[in-house]
């Protein structure tokens, strides 16, 4: 009669030879997706989509109403103290490219708009300048001297050009450029 053998790897069957010792079996991390046999950490049921942000028509919008916002700031203070001020040619380019690129997104064009627009609001706020100074001496409204006088206005912005008018557009128009890009990230 012949003695069944036992399966292979049971040391306490009878008649079994001694089964060779193996190295331990690493168990697998759940925590390292890479590991092998590891199985991937379970995901959540619903991932919600990274938010859209190249809106370029809100961009648009947004840059629009800083510009005119920050602009009448920008003459309204020049106005009250009788002087323009660099860094307020720096805080208008920046207000409008913000606005443009929280807005808007990463649209390649609204970098652009937003400087075209930041010297529209400075050239605006230096005519609202000269609008209040004029209406300080000839005790008369802004809103007159603006609607009635605005070829006059021009002419005197025109008389007082001069280089750091200049500095003060290229300011705002490189704070607007920067500002909507950094503002996009």
């Amino acid at each position: 009669m012949s003695q069944p053998v036992p399966p292979p790897g049971n040391p306490f069957a009878q008649g079994a030879e001694p089964a060779q010792p193996t190295a331990p079996q690493a168990a697998p991390q759940t925590g390292n997706p890479f590991a092998q046999g590891a199985e991937p950490l379970p995901q959540p049921p619903f991932a919600p989509a990274a938010p859209a942000r190249s809106n370029m028509g809100l961009g648009l919008v947004a840059a629009l109403v800083a510009a005119l916002v920050a602009g009448g700031a920008y003459g309204g203070i020049a106005g009250a103290i009788e002087r323009e001020i660099g860094w307020a040619a720096v805080g208008v380019g920046f207000l409008v490219g913000f606005a443009a690129g929280k807005a808007g997104g990463r649209n390649p064009v609204l970098p652009v708009v937003s400087a075209v627009l930041s010297l529209g609001a400075v050239y605006l706020g230096q005519l609202l300048a000269v609008a209040i100074l004029v209406g300080k001496q000839l005790n008369i409204s802004v809103g007159t001297i603006l609607t009635d006088h605005l070829d006059a206005v021009q002419a005197l912005w025109k008389e007082d050009l001069d280089p750091l008018t200049f500095l003060f557009f290229a300011l705002a128009a490189f704070a607007a450029f920067s500002g909507s890009k950094k503002a996009a990230e």
